[in-house]
């Protein structure tokens, strides 16, 4: 008989969805809606929330990956949490939808007050071969299997006598030049470059990086100037920075480049390594809901962030971050609302819950109100760029700024003393450069022996070899006739 998860029957304030806004929401709550009978329950497909910002450095061999995620059961101890993915919502009736992570059956939960915190997910386009040759850079998962690609690419193209396979396996492409796109292919060739100096096989000038861009420009939000300075900073380590051009096609790792706005042919080349950072997009299941969206995809909401529709405020019904579409009263995006980055959704989650608390005592709300302090990226050791309340920074000092910031800002204490663990390593013994193998099969070892191998087939009997008659010796009395004839 099949056992039904049992959950509490408290009220509830239900957040849909991990990441920045759901952990802080959670963590500012659960004590007090706690102590007023009711509980917070937390529901996302995975058991952690990912500090994306770090992802490029986990791929770069700077970071642990354990140590860029925070467990929600750890820091979470009095909030219900539940593994799965809200399929669906009904607010008029106070329901949700949970599809279990385990691919269990689908069960509804009711809720009091809902936070829909569901992010953004990778925004692609319908290029051919991109799904089948692409990867992402939006996981800790995909930091992990990135870092040993390359790795391994690098082992296995220095025993490759075919030209034309090792030029593919030394080939690496990023498609996007924002800051997840910049990062990652400047800690990807710090890393790569390391660990071809310890391959004697391998030259330096094998290795290939491609940064593919669209746009005119990288890195809109840093300022012109930077931008430049950043371009040229990346192709003076060797990286070829191609701008206004689009990934037109990627069947079987052949990637054909166009340029903009005339698509004609820019560059085809074979490459087993295609990175695709190029933007995100409201995660799409608040479709699924009954609450407005907007053109880009997110739930509206005022600056209480509160759920708003077309007569007003939505009771009970919360949004912010990635998935919102949270008015920027200090500028943002050109429609107005904020940009979807870390350093709005920290804040958004702790204004968002104190609102919240304020409403059941009908308190007075206040607005989210943040002007944006900057922008910070690294590229690898002691080199980086920012921009700090309109300083200007690069090279090591805007580097060490971004160690600060992100330092500071990645989530809890314990975390915060891993990371920082981790760097002062790093400083002292390099990057770690050991790639993992045969991480998608992990038991393949053990099944091959455990796996009795096949008698070989019995020899057929050989006949044993007929021995020479030996000479049959004469009779005594033919002998002694002999003898006297002769």
């Amino acid at each position: 008989m099949a056992i039904t998860p049992t959950f509490s029957a408290r009220p509830r304030v239900l957040v849909v969805g991990g990441g920045y806004v759901g952990l802080y929401t959670a963590f500012n709550l659960q004590k007090k809606i706690a102590k007023s009978g009711g509980i917070v329950t937390l529901i996302d497909p995975l058991p952690y929330m990912t500090y994306q910002p770090f992802l490029p450095e986990v791929a770069g061999g700077n970071i642990e990956a354990r140590h860029a995620v925070v467990s929600y059961r750890k820091h979470l101890k009095q909030t219900e949490v539940i593994q799965g993915s809200v399929t669906s919502i009904d607010h008029e009736n106070r329901t949700a939808v949970v599809a279990p992570a385990d691919g269990g059956e689908n069960f509804e939960l009711p809720y009091h007050d809902v936070v829909v915190a569901a992010g953004a997910i990778t925004r692609t386009f319908p290029i051919k071969g991109l799904a089948e040759s692409g990867i992402g850079l939006k996981t800790i998962e995909e930091a992990i299997a990135l870092r040993n690609q390359v790795l391994s690419l690098i082992e296995k193209a220095s025993t490759e006598t075919d030209p034309a396979k090792r030029a593919r396996a030394l080939t690496f492409v990023v498609v996007g030049g924002g800051f997840a796109g910049i990062e990652t292919i400047a800690e990807l060739e710090d890393m790569a470059r390391a660990a071809v100096k310890l391959n004697a096989r391998v030259d330096q000038s094998e290795l290939r990086f491609v940064l593919v861009e669209a746009m005119g420009r990288i890195m809109p939000e840093v300022t012109e100037a930077q931008a430049l300075w950043v371009v040229e900073h990346l192709r003076s380590r060797g990286v070829e920075v191609l701008l206004n051009t689009s990934l037109d096609n990627a069947e079987e790792s052949n990637l054909k480049l166009i340029n903009l706005p005339d698509k004609s042919l820019a560059q085809q080349f074979d490459a087993d390594t295609l990175i695709w950072t190029a933007g995100v997009m409201a995660n799409p299941m608040v479709r699924s809901t009954d609450f407005p969206i907007e053109p880009r995809g997110r739930v509206s909401v005022n600056v209480n962030l509160q759920v708003t529709g077309e007569f007003g405020v939505i009771e009970n019904a919360w949004a912010a971050g990635d998935v919102a579409a949270v008015p920027d009263v200090t500028g943002g995006l050109p429609d107005g609302t904020c940009v979807p980055n870390a350093q709005h959704a920290l804040r958004q989650a702790k204004r968002l819950a104190k609102n919240l608390w304020a409403s059941r005592f009908n308190k007075p709300l206040k607005g989210y109100k943040h002007k944006n302090l900057g922008a910070v990226a690294g590229f690898g050791q002691w080199k980086g760029v920012a921009k700090i309340m309109g300083i200007q920074l690069k090279g090591a000092p805007a580097w060490l700024a971004h160690r600060g910031y992100h330092g500071l800002a990645m989530p809890t204490v314990e975390r915060k003393i891993r990371v920082l663990s981790d760097w002062f390593v790093t400083m002292i013994a390099g990057r770690d450069l050991a790639q993992l193998e045969n991480l998608q099969a992990p038991r393949a070892t053990f099944v091959s022996a455990a796996t009795p191998k096949p008698k070989p087939a019995a020899a057929a009997p050989v006949a044993a070899p007929v021995a020479e008659a030996a000479p049959v010796a004469a009779p005594a009395a033919e002998i002694k006739e002999d003898a006297a004839a002769k």
